[in-house]
């Protein structure tokens, strides 16, 4: 992403904002599935708006409300309209990441769920990671240059200050729109050399960039993909639980937040 603070104007000249010195002010929480979301939602005590302030017929969902010195906006997809699962994936992310950015005007976008981890990579059921990178593995596009915009490469927003205080782990993510791992997926998440993978975080980190909005990933382990078992009954086996480790993490991520500037991060 950008340098703190800087973006560039239509002449080319690099302009300093503010932002980056004074307190954070204004939060965008997005969580892709409702048992990731509610335990959040809960725990910071936030309200289901009932007039939504995004376009009639979209299924996404805003829960709003105040810690401390913040405003907390936690924004969920909901519910597929024709099957009534999740709105997991990129596509999903994408939309409501830009259209939140919009409304809303965040000073930092948090991407907060569940993920595999890699046990070769260090990764346990439970763990908490502050992802460090974001990467797609299932866009290959085998022409020169366009093969790196495939991949999609983003850093995410560097908090080392919250990553001291909090004692979290730090790895590499890679997003694809599937839940399992194919061979072709395994060589790209390799390349990549990410430690836990996901269904949204590389699309949110294109679209913090693109609009220059600081994003931070916490992605909690509820599978080892490289392990024994299924992806899927190991993932179901453990959403309970991990998603109560991530919840925990998220609230005393909003309670380092508060009151500091995105510079002491």
């Amino acid at each position: 992403m950008a340098p703190l603070g800087e973006k560039s104007d239509a002449s080319g000249e690099v302009i300093v904002a503010e932002v980056g010195k004074r307190p954070i002010s204004t939060i965008v929480i997005i969580i892709a599935m409702q048992t990731e979301a509610l335990p959040v939602v809960n725990k910071l005590q936030l309200t289901e708006q009932s007039n939504s302030l995004f376009p009639p017929g979209v299924p996404w969902v805003r829960y709003y409300g105040t810690y401390k010195d913040l405003h907390i906006n936690l924004i969920w997809p909901g519910k597929d309209s024709v099957l009534g699962v999740d709105s997991v994936g990129t596509i999903s992310a994408s939309l409501v990441t830009y259209a939140a950015i919009q409304v809303l005007q965040p000073d930092l976008i948090i991407n907060a769920g569940t993920a595999g981890g890699f046990k070769a990579k260090g990764a346990s059921i439970g763990d908490v990671f502050i992802a460090s990178d974001c990467a797609f593995h299932d866009r290959r596009i085998p022409i020169p240059v366009f093969d790196l915009y495939g991949v999609g490469l983003r850093k995410a927003f560097e908090a080392p200050n919250l990553i001291q205080e909090l004692n979290l782990k730090v790895g590499k993510l890679s997003t694809g729109d599937s839940l399992d791992m194919t061979p072709h997926d395994e060589s790209s998440i390799i390349a990549n050399d990410a430690t836990v993978k996901d269904m949204e975080g590389a699309a949110i980190a294109y679209v913090a960039d693109l609009l220059k909005v600081p994003a931070i990933f916490i992605k909690a382990v509820t599978d080892i993909v490289d392990g024994e078992k299924p992806t899927a009954e190991e993932f179901l086996q453990n959403l309970a639980a991990v998603t109560a480790a991530l919840d925990e993490a998220v609230a005393q991520v909003i309670a380092f937040i508060n009151g500091k500037s995105l510079s002491e991060l």
